[in-house]
């Protein structure tokens, strides 16, 4: 069973002028350097916003660090879950806390600062101006996003795959493995968030796909992702593969569901 450790504050502050409350969402596994550092930039890039951070008992004590700095700046709440069990149940868990406690707006953000905290204004100002928008996803490739530090091959790798995911699943969606996002709450409230099973790139995707699905409206904007300096990659090709077969076999299955029944001529 997961505790969370919550720190108040004469700093806490949670709403954005014409947002609303929006909570960030950092799942964590052995990231203690790369906490302290994240964190206080979230708070200095967009001092409104709270963070959950959902770590899965780090043996480097991340989620210590973490409630050391929620001390200092406050506005930081930390989610200890008892062991490692994935980044979708990450975000679905962090999901939960954040529409119990009626935040509007639901943020995924990466730990190890692969993801720009100066770039969340630019995932929650489109809330302000379209009250029905569901999703804004920090893609790379849209045009004016980037990937600088991956070599040829892997950026080809992460294209191909983004674009075999659209023509199968056709939703429109350029980047859907991007974990750089911002959800409406209500949205997240009408995709079923607890039958969603993937983890990883496959999460990314079923969730866009299910929004989609939804009737929800997606919109995309460019960012720069950075890769990790400090630590390991947390992904690996069998979450890759995972997502790649989910892909094939949901747009089997929506397919399979639109074709029109043969006629009873009993």
């Amino acid at each position: 069973m997961a505790t969370t450790i919550t720190r108040d504050s004469r700093l806490r502050s949670t709403t954005i002028a014409s947002v609303g409350r929006a909570l960030v969402v950092i799942p964590t596994y052995c990231e203690y350097d790369n906490i302290a550092r994240i964190l206080p930039a979230i708070r200095t890039a967009v001092p409104d916003v709270d963070i959950l951070v959902v770590d899965d008992s780090s043996p480097d004590h991340t989620a210590r660090r973490a409630a050391e700095i929620a001390d200092q700046i406050g506005s930081i709440d930390v989610m200890v879950r008892p062991a490692k069990s994935g980044l979708g149940s990450a975000y679905r868990d962090g999901f939960h806390y954040g529409m119990e406690r009626g935040y509007d707006l639901l943020v995924e953000m990466d730990a190890d600062l692969s993801h720009d905290p100066e770039s969340l204004d630019s995932l929650l100002e489109p809330f302000a101006l379209d009250p029905e928008l569901s999703l804004v996803i920090g893609s790379r490739y849209v045009p004016g996003g980037s990937i600088p530090d991956w070599s040829r091959r892997r950026r080809l790798l992460s294209r191909l795959g983004n674009r075999y995911a659209d023509s199968a699943l056709r939703f429109g969606v350029a980047d859907a493995t991007s974990g750089f996002r911002a959800y409406r709450a209500s949205a997240l409230e009408a995709v079923k968030l607890d039958s969603v099973r993937a983890d990883g790139y496959g999460f990314q995707i079923e969730m866009a796909y299910r929004v989609y699905k939804a009737g929800g409206t997606i919109i995309e904007r460019p960012i720069a992702f950075t890769d990790r300096t400090d630590g390991e990659s947390k992904m690996s090709s069998r979450i890759v593969f995972e997502a790649l077969g989910l892909v094939t076999a949901w747009a089997i299955r929506d397919r399979l569901a639109r074709r029109p029944r043969p006629a009873n001529n009993n």
